[in-house]
């Protein structure tokens, strides 16, 4: 008897392997994968602009990596005691005016970079609403809590989420030639649309990211929004606000990511990596025993050589800790 609704969940044509560059950008689920992938010591650089939720955003925030964009004073605003930019989350403001846009600049200069030689793109998105500044039309990427009669909320059109997508994608192409992309949707529920709103919100997503996954040949789609929605299905994989996957639900989604989306070879040496990684968060209750300082050997030999076989891994970090350092 089958107690949850199977799902078909075919292998990348093109997996993703160590050794190969991953930028992630879009909504907060974005930061589960590529928390993940960074633990597991692959090579990534996620959302450079901060989280971002919606199509245009999106979009807008890649294109000006491949430029790259540099802001000035101008593009910034005061609010709430601090500089911010429209364009960017609220990690990059600061009481500074000159200390903000140097942040943002900085990381735009870091994005371009690794857009140039990245291998992979990851891109989830949370909602089809975008938020337009009501005097003068401009998306938004973050409201910043500024006053609510400042904005205009406009749900994005599938023609409308599929020519910024189009557009964004042929230029990121022409700058990166080698470069693949992989669409999630959030399975976060943006609640305070209201439940009809998010599920049309969410639907608006699915529909535009199918129709690019068609079009081109180096596109594909990773169901983590229909595994926990329709496999899962149930409260008891929400937090306390039920809205948010809990832990059990973001590592089943990153169980079937790593199945689906990872070669056999990765996936034989993330168990080694993962073995690493755990033990370094060991916490002793006696760190001056001398069965502590073996394991600590013991890890240290482990960690060494891992990184000769391997010299794309970075154990800098595990090998210090397990050293003594």
């Amino acid at each position: 008897m089958e107690f949850q609704l199977p799902i078909s969940l075919p292998p990348l044509p093109v997996p993703i392997r160590y050794g190969e560059k991953v930028l992630l950008t879009g909504s907060c689920f974005t930061e589960h994968i590529g928390n993940a992938l960074g633990e597991w010591k692959f090579d990534v650089l996620q959302n450079p602009n901060g989280i971002l939720f919606d199509p245009a955003s999106v979009a807008s925030s890649l294109i000006s990596y491949i430029r790259p964009e540099e802001y000035t004073d101008q593009d910034l605003f005061f609010l709430n005691e601090v500089w911010q930019s429209w364009r960017h989350h609220s990690i990059f403001s600061n009481m500074d005016r000159a200390a903000a846009v140097a942040g943002i600049n900085a990381s735009q200069r870091q994005a371009h970079a690794f857009l140039k030689r990245a291998d992979w793109l990851i891109i989830t998105l949370g909602s089809a609403f975008s938020y337009r500044l009501a005097d003068s039309g401009v998306a938004v990427a973050n409201c910043h809590r500024a006053p609510a009669q400042g904005f205009r909320k406009h749900l994005m059109a599938i023609e409308e989420i599929h020519a910024v997508f189009d557009s964004c994608l042929y230029q990121l192409f022409n700058f990166n030639p080698g470069l693949k992309v992989l669409f999630t949707i959030s399975p976060v529920r943006h609640i305070r649309d209201g439940v009809v709103d998010n599920n049309r919100s969410k639907a608006r997503l699915i529909e535009a990211v199918h129709h690019l996954v068609n079009k081109f040949d180096r596109i594909w789609y990773f169901p983590a929004y229909e595994l926990v929605i329709d496999v899962l299905r149930d409260y008891r994989f929400y937090d306390v606000d039920m809205v948010h996957p809990n832990y059990p639900a973001t590592q089943f989604v990153l169980e079937k990511f790593i199945h689906q989306c990872l070669d056999a070879d990765a996936r034989e040496l993330l168990e080694e990596v993962k073995k690493i990684v755990i033990a370094r968060k060991h916490k002793p209750f006696q760190p001056a025993t001398l069965a502590h300082q073996r394991f600590l050997a013991e890890q240290y030999s482990r960690a060494v050589a891992l990184a000769a076989r391997y010299p794309f891994l970075n154990l800098t970090e595990e090998i210090d800790y397990f050293s003594g350092k």
